[in-house]
């Protein structure tokens, strides 16, 4: 999606712009690439922008990668570049929500009037997820309502022309290959951000407490399949360590006690502390940009090493940069 210029979004305008009726276009995830490139190239090209209302994004991505941790997010130029009405539907259970304000005020830089709309308790591609909960399941139903109505709102806020950006540091973000997941060096600053939070029992462990140990800061959730996979791998690590100076610190990313408990006690069995991120503040700290997200910080207190996605804990690799962290 992100190598599409856009060109068949830009003939699709132009062509339901002829008919007289209201346009309005709309994309998920990577899609949204093409619908904003094919937009700015029409408004650019045509003075008449009367019947064009906006786009509806539905868990847009607005980013051209997932970033390592510790290296800067890189926002798509097209972001910069579009000047539209729009109107985002945003599931909150997804690494993106926590970054959407960031988005938003780059549209609205230049001028774009933006609309979000929280989807609560879903994820994202909830709609066509083979594994979709009952909440999904029903916010699949009332898809079509929630389209309609960013439609009407979009509609009543038509205007004669918007001035499109003609500023694009460049016209195609070409794909990014996938890397084979492993733990890798940290590329940012070593110093971790403060994380001072409660268990669920109400006890708050500091991270600064835990100097003198190597510790494996794991951000996760319960509805994220990536992050219940790895935890009994990360049990595994535990148990292999149980005598060291070594633990592990999983941070739950802004859901209910009772939500928490219920995985603990029915899904999978560790014995390694949970603390609780209720509000998502150490998750933004910590630029969290995807499910799950960890971090190794030696007896120091400096990260070492990291890593986005799941990974078997246990593996030699893992096992043998652990071990040199714990011998330094």
């Amino acid at each position: 999606m992100s190598s599409l210029s856009g060109d068949g979004f830009n003939t699709l305008i132009a062509a339901a712009h002829k008919t007289g009726k209201t346009v309005i276009v709309g994309g998920s995830g990577r899609g949204i690439v093409p619908v904003l490139r094919g937009l700015r190239a029409w408004q650019l090209a045509n003075v008449d922008h009367s019947r064009f209302a906006g786009a509806v994004l539905l868990s847009p991505k607005f980013y051209t990668r997932t970033p390592e941790p510790g290296t800067p997010v890189e926002l798509l130029p097209i972001v910069k570049a579009t000047n539209s009405r729009l109107f985002i539907l945003q599931p909150d259970k997804s690494p993106y929500f926590w970054q959407l304000n960031r988005s938003v005020d780059a549209l609205q830089k230049n001028g774009s009037d933006v609309f979000v709309k929280t989807l609560r308790g879903v994820r994202d591609r909830f709609y066509f997820r083979p594994d979709a909960f009952a909440k999904e399941q029903q916010a699949s139903n009332s898809l079509a309502r929630n389209l309609f109505n960013a439609m009407m709102l979009l509609t009543s806020q038509q205007d004669s022309f918007r001035e499109p950006v003609s500023a694009l540091t460049k016209s195609l973000t070409n794909p990014s290959k996938k890397k084979e997941r492993g733990l890798q060096k940290y590329r940012g600053d070593p110093t971790p951000r403060p994380l001072n939070l409660p268990t669920l029992n109400g006890e708050f462990i500091d991270l600064k407490s835990l100097k003198g140990k190597v510790v494996v800061v794991n951000f996760w959730a319960t509805w994220c399949p990536p992050c219940v996979h790895e935890m009994p791998s990360m049990q595994r690590l535990n148990t292999h360590f149980k005598n060291k100076p070594f633990t592990l610190l999983g941070v739950n990313m802004a859901e209910t006690n009772a939500e928490v408990s219920k995985f603990l006690n029915t899904r999978v069995d560790i014995s390694f502390p949970i603390v609780m991120d209720y509000d998502g503040r150490a998750l933004k700290d910590w630029g969290v940009f995807a499910f799950p997200t960890s971090y190794v910080i030696d007896k120091q207190g400096k990260i070492r090493y990291a890593l986005f996605g799941s990974v078997e804990w246990d593996n030699a690799d893992i096992v043998s940069k652990i071990e040199r962290l714990i011998n330094e």
